[in-house]
Order: C-alpha cells, then sequence, then structure tokens
C-alpha cells in the first residue's frame, strides 16, 4: 500500500513568494503532489531552481496574459497523461487547469474564477464551473478516481466564513455559487476536510489589506475533493494555517492506494 500526502496552495505569485523561503517550506514538507494556483509566472520567467526541482516532474499552465493566473504541479511520480485546460478556449487560455492522469487516480489542479470585479467576470465564473463539472463527470464515468484540488473562490456554509451574514451579496458566498457546490457534490464528490472537521474556525483565506489573519476573520475557499469511491482511501485532510508567504495558506490531504 503507497500512502500519497497531496498540498494545495494558492501562492499568490511564484516568484514573490520564492523570496519568502518557498523552496525551504518545499524541501522539509517533500509532498507526493503539490498542486499550486495563481502563480502569475511562465516558465520562461522562472528560474532553474523552481523549474528543475529534484525529485519532482513540474508541470505548468500558464495564462496567455503575462503576470496573470497560472497553475503548476510538482509530482514524485510521472504522471501517465497531462491536459492543460478543459478543451474549451475560453476558460483555457487564462492558464487555469492542470488534469493529471496517474494509474490509481486522476487528478485536477485548478485555480477556479474570481466573480467579483464585475456582472461579466461573476457569470464567466459560473460558465467555468458548468464546464469543470462536465468535465470531471465524464473521467468520472469513464473510470477515473478522481482528487480535485485548489482556489474555488467560493465559501460553501456559513461555517466557511468568519463573517457570513455581512457577506451574502458579495461574489464568493452568493447564494448561485454555493448552490454550484451544493449540486458539484451530488454528482458524487466530497469535501474532504468536512469529513474530519465540523468546527468553524477554520479558514484558508485572509484579506491583506485589513490584517485579517492577525484576527483570524477569514474564509475557506481553497479545497481537496474526491470522488465518493476513494472515501475509504482518505487517511486525513488538513489545513497548514500556520504556513505564512501568501494571503492564502497550504492545504491537504493523505489517501493510500
Amino acid at each position: 500500500m503507497a500512502v500519497y500526502r497531496l498540498l494545495s496552495w494558492n501562492v499568490n505569485g511564484l516568484r514573490a513568494i520564492l523570496k519568502k523561503g518557498f523552496l525551504d517550506w518545499f524541501h522539509q514538507e517533500s509532498p507526493d503532489l503539490l498542486c499550486l494556483q495563481e502563480t502569475k509566472a511562465h516558465p520562461d520567467q522562472l528560474s532553474a531552481e523552481i523549474l528543475e526541482i529534484p525529485g519532482y516532474e513540474s508541470i505548468f499552465a500558464s495564462a496567455e496574459r503575462k503576470g496573470y493566473s497560472g497553475v503548476a504541479l510538482y509530482s514524485k511520480h510521472k504522471p501517465n497523461r497531462i491536459h492543460r485546460g478543459l478543451g474549451i478556449e475560453k476558460f483555457d487560455h487564462e492558464g487555469r487547469t492542470l488534469i493529471a492522469e496517474y494509474n490509481d487516480f486522476t487528478l485536477f489542479n485548478i485555480y477556479y474564477p474570481n466573480g467579483k470585479a464585475s456582472k461579466e467576470r461573476l457569470q464567466y465564473k459560473m460558465e467555468f464551473y458548468t464546464a469543470f463539472l462536465k468535465v470531471a463527470d465524464d473521467f468520472k464515468k469513464r473510470g477515473h478516481s478522481l482528487i480535485i484540488c485548489g482556489d474555488v473562490n467560493t465559501a460553501h456554509k456559513p461555517i466557511d466564513l468568519a463573517r457570513p451574514k455581512e457577506n451574502e451579496t458579495v461574489s464568493g458566498f452568493l447564494p448561485e455559487e454555493r448552490a454550484w457546490i451544493d449540486s458539484f457534490l451530488s454528482h458524487g464528490y466530497l469535501d474532504t476536510f468536512r469529513i474530519f472537521c465540523k468546527e468553524g474556525g477554520y479558514y484558508s483565506w485572509w484579506d491583506y489589506k485589513t490584517r485579517a489573519r492577525e484576527r483570524n476573520v477569514g474564509w475557506r475557499i481553497d479545497y481537496f475533493f474526491i470522488s465518493n469511491d476513494l472515501k475509504l482511501n482518505l487517511q486525513s485532510a488538513f489545513i497548514l494555517s500556520e504556513i505564512m508567504g501568501s494571503d492564502h495558506c497550504p492545504i491537504g490531504i493523505k489517501i493510500d492506494f
């Protein structure tokens, strides 16, 4: 039996976090797979020390627009197949999706859109959600066991943010966004953290401007989901809230095969 430790982190700029001890943290944690979101970098903008980490396959999906969006995967195990994007140009040019197929599971690493900027971006976000779910379900129908992680940009329940009442009309906690997570879970997926922890006060993002992290006024918008068939394989799910360097903190799971 092999136990995999997977971590996911919205780093809010890979080049920025490199200056904050990221590589030391990475080597200390030594995860089997590390999924990063909001890398804000093309590979040609990165140094060899981050492109070629010993013992890891490094895979990037970048936005056409420089300094924007982007996801990355570092994997001790070489994937059987990699897909960059959902196969839909209007979403894929923003570099939000990496899908890696392994023998025991298929991993989705996704930086879901933020809907706060405008009504158009909220619409884009909801369309992305719909497109992603179709792709995930298609993989599942073909017999793939799924692990899905990333910055979903929505807090699911009132327990998932410090001030739910004040944010009912804010993108990230709108009724339609929360209803989509309900719908997604109903398709046969599990929120891994909530399998182990039913209490509030656990968040993965805090607003920089208001120094919200010091007061733990946060949102849980970063998730690991698994398809229902992997529930018995899941050993733990956790939030590494003490790790600094971004406005998000890393999250993770341990799962065996």
